[in-house]
């Protein structure tokens, strides 16, 4: 890595930039070799009898990661639009990591109708994989899509499964022809070596919104590949891209973690850390690793609190001196202890990318979890995910933290909510979330978030009565889209300091008939048996029912001796229950009563229960509870 010394501002990095960066010259980074690199890019192996190319454009561009890390549907080339009765030639160098897994890491064709993707009427006609992998009962994916015959496919390369040898074949240069003069569709994709053909005689239906356009679009998406573009004979949407090297213009970091613990290094910080550096004329960033760049941290890592990271970058797109360097920021907390989380801290995770596991909501069961809600911030929909689900996976529906939802058991009106729409995106980065999932019992769900944004002030969102819910087989799992979900939710003094119920949880009210579930982490000083978790049953203005703890012992008007069992080993109490995931059970049974259970995964990792049965005494109007301490902390998974 290279550093950056005692900065006095930030733009004195970008001068320093300046005069450090010029012995970076000289660097393959792009494999880019000016003046005769166009002609170099064709390889050293003797060229293929091929068609004749026509008018080919010099079109100049790299897509795709160069160390290989490009993952699935996340860089596009520039559009290509194909009008009806047009033949379009286009030739690029693909480059096959020469540790590929998988035989599917090669590159997609996306044939479209004339739209963005994104656009209210984009439409695909299906994906066309350089790879030809049938399988059985042609189950294989190497390429799909409504409007796609999968029997019209041709290839002298065949693969059995996805983890064949032989992917290497497909690298080189490859011609590729797209051809609707005809009247139908036809496809070749050939390096010389593998030839893959789509032969479609019929003609295709427009999918265009206006019936009198009848072009298509074409674009590739490399997977664990990069594509250096040559040549075409139709102009891309935004022209064609010179040979002649390029400027840096702007950078936007990726991979720089939310937080580190104090006393990481700046090594160990930009280990995972990459720019995207976008050039003059090329349509898409480019990826730069962290060692191609300088940095320096303001103020310095060795205190608690809020730093920013500075990079610089002063590589032209052939590796020569830039003209200006170009300079990108992102922050970052140094923090004295750190929480489980889902989803990557710089906010990079694609759609459901990750999740939670799958928890099992009984009839009656309402689910409570807190966390705390980290966003980009650039799209609303770019927050958290909660996924209603079977054992088996299937999904009832997903329902974003935006006020939209879809599947079989969302329906358009379900959704209500109070965020402040003019500064949604704001807000929800680093506010806090509690969510409440309900199984209903009746074939019917409702999720409700109760969130204290980052501006201090409470909204609410729910979803009613989501429909076509079996209560027998109902689960849901949270997750994100370019966020991350942070687990940070504490009670109690981490050094197990605190008194007794010194500090509890909100209260959360238990309707009749209905249990909450909740689930944490207890950890304990382990001087006595009581110092763990304790629960107590309020009503809603805070007059006490009781409170039972976790050494089956309680106290007040509603407890009475011979409500509690458990099934503790007493021997190993005070270490098992260390460091145990504790799911707590609070039900409000509507006649006058209430049970608590408590299962516990202890740290031995066996599984105890304990149970307070048939609390007497209670408004089944006005009950609920608080999980609070002693000498203990519950950290809320």
């Amino acid at each position: 890595m290279k550093y950056l010394n005692k900065l006095a501002s930030v733009f004195f990095i970008g001068a320093l930039g300046v005069l450090t960066m010029t012995s970076c010259e000289g660097s393959d980074l792009y494999k880019v070799n000016a003046p005769d690199w166009l002609a170099e890019m064709g390889g050293e192996e003797e060229e293929p009898e091929q068609e004749d190319l026509g008018n080919q454009m010099e079109d100049v561009y790299t897509i795709g990661a160069t160390d290989f890390s490009t993952g699935w549907w996340q860089q596009f080339t520039k559009y290509y639009v194909i009008p009806e009765a047009t033949k379009w030639i286009a030739q690029f160098n693909l480059h096959i990591n020469p540790e590929a897994p998988n035989t599917y890491k090669n590159y997609a064709m996306i044939i479209s109708n004339d739209e963005d993707r994104g656009a209210e009427n984009y439409k695909e006609y299906g994906v066309i994989r350089f790879d030809n992998q049938p399988f059985a009962n042609q189950e294989g994916n190497s390429e799909w899509g409504d409007y796609i015959d999968r029997s019209l496919i041709e290839s002298n390369l065949t693969f059995a499964t996805n983890t064949d040898d032989g992917i290497q074949k497909l690298g080189g240069k490859v011609t590729l022809t797209v051809d609707r003069t005809e009247g139908g569709l036809i496809v070749k994709m050939t390096n010389g070596t593998v030839t893959k053909t789509y032969t479609q005689t019929s003609a295709l239906v427009n999918l265009n919104a206006d019936a009198s356009n009848n072009n298509i679009r074409v674009c590739l998406c490399p997977e664990g590949s990069y594509i250096d573009w040559i040549s075409t004979n139709i102009e891309p949407i935004g022209g064609c891209t010179s040979a002649e090297d390029k400027q840096p213009l702007s950078m936007v970091l990726k991979g720089v973690p939310a937080k580190v613990m104090v006393g990481t290094d700046q090594e160990t910080l930009l280990a995972g850390v990459t720019a995207e550096v976008t050039f003059e004329e090329l349509p898409a960033p480019v990826t730069v690793k962290a060692e191609d760049l300088q940095f320096e941290v303001i103020p310095n890592m060795a205190d608690l609190g809020t730093k920013t990271l500075v990079a610089a970058y002063g590589k032209t797109f052939k590796g020569a001196s830039a003209t200006k360097p170009i300079i990108a920021y992102a922050s970052f907390s140094v923090v004295d202890k750190m929480y489980t989380c889902i989803g990557k801290t710089d906010n990079t995770s694609a759609f459901r990318e990750e999740k939670t596991e799958d928890f099992k909501v009984e009839p009656g069961q309402t689910y409570v979890n807190f966390f705390t809600n980290y966003t980009n911030g650039v799209e609303n929909w770019n927050n958290f995910i909660i996924t209603l689900t079977k054992a088996s996976g299937a999904e009832y529906c997903f329902v974003r933290a935006d006020n939209w939802g879809t599947g079989d058991s969302y329906w358009d009106g379900c959704q209500s909510c109070d965020w402040d729409w003019a500064n949604f995106k704001t807000i929800l980065d680093g506010a806090k979330v509690t969510t409440y999932i309900t199984n209903n019992g009746d074939g019917t769900a409702d999720v409700k978030a109760v969130v204290l944004g980052s501006d201090g002030k409470t909204y609410t969102q729910n979803y009613k009565g989501l429909k076509n819910i079996d209560p027998e087989d109902f689960y849901f799992n949270l997750s994100m889209e370019k966020a991350h979900l942070e687990f940070d939710y504490v009670i109690g003094a981490e050094d197990n300091t605190s008194a007794f119920r010194s500090v509890s949880t909100d209260f959360i009210g238990v309707p009749a008939g209905a249990t909450m579930v909740n689930r944490f982490i207890n950890y304990t000083d382990g001087a006595e048996n009581w110092n763990n978790f304790i629960i107590t049953l309020y009503k809603a203005d805070g007059t006490e029912y009781c409170f039972v703890r976790a050494d089956n012992w309680g106290l007040g008007d509603s407890y009475w001796d011979g409500c509690q069992t458990c099934d503790w080993n007493w021997d190993a109490f005070k270490t098992n229950i260390d460091g145990a995931l504790v799911t707590t059970y609070i039900t409000n049974k509507g006649d006058g009563t209430a049970d608590i259970k408590a299962v516990v995964l202890g740290s031995d990792g066996k599984t105890y229960t304990q149970k307070y049965t048939g609390l007497k005494n209670i408004d089944a109007n006005d009950f609920g509870f608080k999980l609070s301490m002693e000498k203990a902390h519950l950290v809320f998974e």
